[in-house]
């Protein structure tokens, strides 16, 4: 599975932003698929979340993350591996190797600038939680010790380094956008994937489709759409490795007590 651990940062001479960041998280994953354990808080500043191993959660996982970073007030850690069944209704409950990558993720995220701090950590081929390849079948022309016939090596590659690397990168474009720029990215992102959607953009901004196309090409909009989803399945990929899942949860997520009460006085 995935774990979120999201820490504020300078929380130390701050205001306590986490029920901000709750109601945030609630509203962006309201509907999704891939969420298995709502975020609460955990600890102080820190809030913790638990997503389904695949491509929804892969999905929704990168799409929070980038959202998070975008704000610059959070540092984020992305865990996979396995977690102890059954699932609790709260993640502060939770135990399993996913965790502890998690808060090793988040530690290492603090002690990046801001915008890019972000780490992943996931099973290495030798983890105990990580499924390992069938045995004599290491692939064509490929020997027991991970080396080609040639003498190349095909070890197996480092999926959360390069998870990790294609999210900063993706954060650094998105650091680096004007607001102009933000202004049409965020207006592209509402519209179906269809031709004819820079036209509508135009429209709607009340500036010409030169323009727009202007601002997509210095916003980087269209490198980041292509990126994005090559994160998605390696993340999918790495956290669909894992030996053991517990049951899986189907239906809508049920919400802790205490959030349902929250959500009761909101609406009053």
């Amino acid at each position: 599975m995935i774990v979120l651990t999201i820490d504020q940062r300078g929380s130390t001479y701050a205001a306590d932003r986490v029920p901000e960041l709750l109601a945030e998280l609630a509203r962006l994953t309201r509907g999704r698929e891939g969420l298995v354990v709502p975020f609460e808080r955990t600890v102080g500043d820190e809030v913790q979340g638990i997503l389904a191993a695949g491509r929804a959660g892969a999905e929704l996982a990168v799409d929070l993350t980038l959202h998070l970073l975008r704000d610059q007030g959070w540092s984020i850690g992305i865990g996979v591996g396995e977690v102890d069944g059954p699932l609790p209704v709260v993640s502060r409950e939770a135990r399993g190797f996913a965790f502890y990558r998690a808060r090793d993720a988040v530690e290492r995220a603090k002690s990046r600038s801001k915008g890019m701090s972000v780490a992943v950590e996931g099973p290495q081929p030798d983890a105990p939680d990580r499924r390992k390849p069938a045995h004599g079948t290491p692939g064509h022309g490929t020997t027991s010790d991970d080396t080609t016939s040639d003498g190349n090596n095909t070890a197996e590659p480092d999926l959360a380094a390069e998870i990790e690397a294609l999210l900063r990168l993706l954060a650094a474009i998105r650091a680096r956008r004007t607001p102009q720029g933000w202004e049409v990215a965020d207006t592209l992102a509402s519209l179906e994937d269809k031709p004819g959607r820079q036209r509508i953009v135009a429209r709607s901004l009340d500036v010409s489709e030169q323009a727009v196309s202007q601002r997509v090409r210095a916003a980087l909009w269209q490198e980041e759409e292509a990126v994005r989803p090559i994160v998605v399945r390696l993340l999918a990929e790495l956290s669909s490795s894992v030996i053991v899942e517990p049951d899986a949860v189907t239906g809508p997520v049920a919400e802790p007590p205490h959030k349902r009460k929250k959500m009761k006085r909101a609406k009053s």
